[in-house]
């Protein structure tokens, strides 16, 4: 018998395909149009998040029995600001150029709508071992939607992927690569990363027909 059941192993792969919290539940889409213009920054809040959630769930489950139901909002906000100023610090200890970029938007986390959503909807009514399956779920969902557009935008954008170009030597201050890529200004600017979550949302209604809306 493996480690993890069916229903064990639905909560971490539901959320990186046909329950998706950005293409799907359409939560915490502000993050992956303001941060996704680099793929570093993207993979930075991806795991910020995973770090966050994780945690967040197992200690809201933890607490659940305690927590008085007029105060539980309160509650999740402690929480999700504890651990996100853990994230502060250790980026501003070991990344600190990294955490002047992201750092409004990790502050932001606190208000993610997948983190309290997940909080409200599962870790209160579930044990810790399920809201932590959740919560890596989640985050991991949440990420690869970051990953995906970050790596579209940097590449498209700049030409580089982590800072490292990819489509040739660039070509000193003219936006040009060896290869005779010019870079696309418009990838680097929020509405690109719409963009991009839209072609992917289309591309899972493709593959999904079950996920198509009907009118």
């Amino acid at each position: 018998m493996g480690l993890l059941s069916k229903k064990d192993t639905n909560l971490i792969l539901d959320p990186l395909a046909d329950n998706n919290p950005i293409t799907i539940q359409v939560l915490g889409i502000c993050s992956a149009l303001a941060i996704t213009a680099e793929l570093k920054a993207s993979l930075v809040m991806a795991v910020s998040v995973i770090f966050v959630l994780g945690v967040g769930n197992v200690v809201i489950s933890l607490m659940r029995n305690i927590i008085p139901s007029k105060i539980r909002i309160i509650v999740q906000l402690i929480v999700v600001a504890t651990l996100v100023i853990i994230v502060d610090q250790v980026l501003k200890a070991f990344a600190y150029e990294l955490s002047k970029t992201l750092a409004v938007f990790v502050g932001l986390i606190i208000t993610n709508c997948i983190i309290m959503g997940r909080f409200e909807a599962f870790a209160l009514a579930n044990g810790p071992w399920k809201s932590f399956l959740d919560g890596i779920g989640n985050a991991l969902g949440y990420g690869v939607i970051l990953l995906i557009v970050g790596f579209f935008r940097e590449l498209l954008g700049s030409g580089t992927l982590f800072g490292i170009p990819v489509l040739g030597d660039p070509i000193a201050k003219t936006g040009l690569y060896a290869t005779g890529y010019e870079n696309n200004g418009f990838m680097i600017i929020p509405p690109a990363a719409l963009i991009v979550v839209g072609i992917i949302i289309w591309v899972q209604r493709m593959k999904n027909p079950a996920l198509v809306e009907e009118n």
